[in-house]
């Protein structure tokens, strides 16, 4: 029966006992009792008892549910305590078994819910592994739980050519991979462990296609570096993957503490500056930390931060490097280099900082000054007579923004400059990865006047399709080429054929770096077009430049 039912029943018993016992009072007053006032105290009193069971029936289910409610109250408030594991209160069972059930009910699902997120929140949804929050947190256990005198030691793990995996296979065949990695570690992990809980390795993913592995004691770096070419083994081994087999590598980086550092974010921060070192150096090994890689790391993290103040001071200046015609033997140009007065170090050359400029995103604020500089630099000369051509070269971080070439017109607009006389120099893998939008704009330059140029030939990869198709006057060679034209054959054929592969796409050739008159001769017969150098002139400050210029001729210019 169900339980509203029956309360019902309940009340309605109460009631006609109620009723009856009235009608018995009523009826015996009326037999025994004579006198009116007596009969008026008499219904008086049977009416308030009449009132008073009515009330006790209508009240006896509000005070018991009232009870079932401050109870429930109780419990719920409970949670601030914590405790989700408490049923609903017997009261409440008893008055209202439904709502009970949906408490528990509801309670149930909440635990299931926070653990699920604690799960999701702890540990790498494609490998099951932990992920770095959960890494971090048992790393520190075992850190701080290791026995005194023991080292330390962590694996950072960072897969090589996994990206490729992903752009020719699809992500979905990427997480399989990165399944089976992980699958191979844990049987590295597992050989490593000696049946000791406190000391089990940890393994985790962090995050892409990073792994990292904590040795909490070691016995020596010798054993840990041994644990990290097993691992470079393993993952060098072949993948099968969906009929295909696949070859990535490892590159790792390991860090032991105390010597590298004594918590868990220092080896993680040394682990991961060893692991691209590693990286640097082809990958497919591993390097471990040492003081010489600390020193390097710092020096790096201070130019940063030198960079950015020197942006913001203007401690940049322009030399200039004259450019000759192997044709004519007249200067035909000259290219913009930018030098870096550095407040301690003095003159430092771009080779030192560039590459810096370029990971930390800094490289787009120094190319906007370059860009600045040159314009007003070349509205000078240009008004004192000078027709030459102006070159500087553009970082892929410039072309990557969508206003880059219309502030290139406007600074040369500005300052009153044909787009004639300027020259932009890509390096070959950016001229080989822009986009047909980015080519669209440089044809754009070009049809108003613009040069353009790709320089480093010789080093990247080179789409001869897309060379054919650029829109493109110069091709610069990369200084290594000519480098021992003088005395070997086979770098004499390499030049050759890469000049006339030029000269197939009917562009210039440009060599730089020439140091020697038997260089430029050899170039000069090879069909070279111009030349740069310390053959024919150093890079000259902006005042030396202009009184070179002026003061050299023709002849005593010519390495003829």
């Amino acid at each position: 029966m169900k339980a509203g039912t029956a309360q019902k029943i309940s009340n309605a018993i109460l009631s006609c006992a109620a009723g009856f016992a009235s009608f018995v009072f009523s009826l015996a007053a009326l037999l025994y009792i004579t006198e009116f006032d007596q009969k008026i105290v008499a219904a008086l009193a049977a009416g308030v008892f009449c009132l008073l069971i009515s009330y006790v029936a209508s009240e006896r289910p509000n005070s018991e549910s009232a009870r079932a409610l401050a109870a429930l109250s109780d419990r719920l408030l409970a949670v601030e305590d914590g405790d989700l594991v408490s049923p609903a209160p017997a009261s409440l069972r008893r008055s209202m078994p439904k709502l009970a059930a949906a408490v528990d009910s509801l309670f149930a699902e909440v635990r299931t819910s926070i653990e699920n997120a604690h799960s999701l929140g702890m540990y790498d949804p494609v490998t099951s592994l932990p992920n770095r929050l959960h890494f971090r947190s048992e790393a520190d256990k075992m850190l701080s739980g290791a026995s005194e005198g023991m080292k330390s030691a962590m694996l950072f793990v960072d897969l090589d050519r996994f990206k490729m995996v992903n752009d020719s296979l699809g992500h979905a065949r990427g997480d399989q991979l990165l399944i089976m990695v992980a699958n191979r570690l844990r049987v590295v992990v597992n050989a490593e462990h000696n049946g000791d809980a406190k000391t089990r390795p940890l393994l985790a993913r962090l995050a892409g296609d990073e792994f990292t592995m904590f040795f909490s004691e070691i016995g020596s770096s010798e054993e840990i570096e041994r644990i990290a070419r097993r691992v470079v083994v393993a993952i060098a081994e072949p993948f099968e993957l969906c009929a295909h087999s696949v070859e990535i590598g490892a590159s790792i980086g390991v860090a032991i503490s105390p010597d590298h550092g004594s918590s868990i974010e220092a080896l993680m921060r040394a682990a991961d500056i060893a692991m691209y070192h590693a990286k640097s150096r082809g990958g497919g090994q591993h390097f471990l930390f040492n003081a010489g890689l600390a020193a390097e790391h710092q020096e790096k993290v201070d130019t940063e931060k030198a960079l950015t103040e020197a942006v913001q001071r203007g401690d940049f200046v322009m030399a200039f490097q004259p450019q000759m015609s192997l044709v004519t033997g007249e200067v035909c140009g000259a290219e913009a280099l930018l030098r870096w007065n550095h407040p301690r170090d003095g003159l430092r050359m771009p080779n030192s900082f560039i590459p810096i400029a370029e990971k930390t995103g800094i490289i787009a604020e120094i190319g906007d000054w370059v860009i600045g500089e040159v314009a007003s630099i070349l509205g000078n000369w240009h008004r004192n007579g000078f027709r030459g051509r102006l070159a500087f070269n553009i970082s892929p971080r410039q072309v990557d923004r969508a206003d880059f070439f219309l502030k290139v017109r406007q600074a040369f607009a500005d300052a009153d400059v044909p787009l004639s006389l300027i020259e932009l120099e890509f390096t070959e893998s950016a001229a080989m990865e822009v986009s047909e939008a980015v080519l669209a704009e440089i044809a754009s330059l070009r049809d108003d006047g613009a040069r353009i140029a790709i320089d480093d030939f010789g080093t990247g990869y080179s789409n001869l399709a897309r060379l054919r198709a650029m829109p493109l006057d110069r091709v610069k060679l990369d200084p290594s080429l000519i480098a021992d034209i003088e005395t070997s054959e086979k770098a004499r054929v390499v030049v050759q054929a890469v000049i006339q592969l030029i000269k197939g796409v009917d562009c210039e050739v440009v060599a730089e770096a020439v140091e020697t008159v038997a260089q430029a001769d050899i170039l000069r017969a090879m069909g070279c077009d111009t030349v740069q150098g310390f053959v024919f002139a150093e890079p000259m400050f902006e005042e030396e430049f202009v009184a070179w210029v002026g003061n050299a001729d023709r002849g005593a210019r010519s390495v003829a």
